[in-house]
């Protein structure tokens, strides 16, 4: 009996291991207008194509009525699916009426869990139009800060507010940030430099996320926006790459309803 309750516990523990060693999962996802629009199928959709995230950063939650509760709505959904799930939706932006809205996070409780209360990054309130909403999460005792930012779009000039994010990690040395969202521009562009001289890495090189009007002979990517910044000293990834959700729906216009970017995704380990 006493070997039986040993070998037992040892099973248990090698389980637990091998719970630890699992890479956790970052998804980001501009939703586009998540509250104004989503039909209860799509939102189940999108809970469906989410469920083995641990973490998603998502942008473009419509700042008006029904943006909060499409999120709880996911949430929700998510929770039906197998695990429980918790959410955090910030305030409206402190941008112009026209452009203003609110960025999401939702988690899997079994995986990470909120430390403190998350935040919009105040200090660039008037110099980003949609300021970055930040949050801490740990896993196995350890932290990671996701900033969540969404840009304005490229025909603005995106590079002359992104130029602001190189100051975060001065500004909170004592985080391990991990940047995701909607940046409106390639990874290349010359504004991703001092990010990169810091050692952060773009988790996905030459990859499209932004969908086309129409698909044609699968060619249905248009642009190189949507990424995850994360810094290589700190953070060892597993994999990364785009979820082609649109290959899951009955047609490519009926996709476009859901959103018209692909999520984007890292796995990785804290060191």
């Amino acid at each position: 009996m006493l070997l039986y309750r040993f070998l037992s516990f040892i099973q248990v523990w090698l389980f637990s291991l091998q719970l630890s060693a699992q890479p956790i999962t970052l998804v980001s996802w501009n939703l586009k207008d998540l509250g104004s629009s989503k039909s209860a199928e799509e939102v189940r959709f999108i809970a469906k194509t989410l469920r083995h995230a641990d973490v998603v950063a998502i942008q473009e939650v419509v700042a008006g009525y029904g943006g909060a509760q499409a999120v709880g709505r996911l949430a929700m959904e998510l929770n039906t699916l197998g695990a429980a799930w918790d959410y955090v939706v910030s305030n409206p932006t402190s941008s112009s009426a026209y452009k203003t809205e609110r960025y999401a996070f939702v988690w899997k409780k079994s995986r990470v869990t909120l430390q403190g209360k998350p935040w919009l990054e105040q200090k660039y309130g008037l110099l980003i139009d949609r300021e970055p909403f930040l949050a801490t999460f740990s896993c196995e005792g350890k932290r990671f800060t996701v900033v969540n930012f969404h840009a304005i779009t490229a025909s603005k000039q995106p590079e002359t507010e992104i130029k602001y994010l190189r100051f975060l990690p001065e500004e909170y040395p004592g985080l391990r940030m991990i940047f995701a969202g909607d940046f409106n521009l390639p990874q290349s562009h010359a504004v991703f430099g001092p990010l990169k001289d810091m050692g952060y890495h773009a988790a996905l090189q030459h990859q499209k996320t932004s969908l086309r009007q129409t698909c044609t002979n699968g060619d249905c990517l248009a642009s190189e926006f949507d990424n995850i910044f994360y810094p290589a000293g700190t953070v060892t990834i597993a994999d990364k790459g785009i979820i082609p959700f649109y290959e899951n729906v009955e047609s490519f216009e009926k996709a476009r309803l859901v959103s018209d970017h692909v999520p984007v995704f890292v796995q990785f380990s804290l060191r």
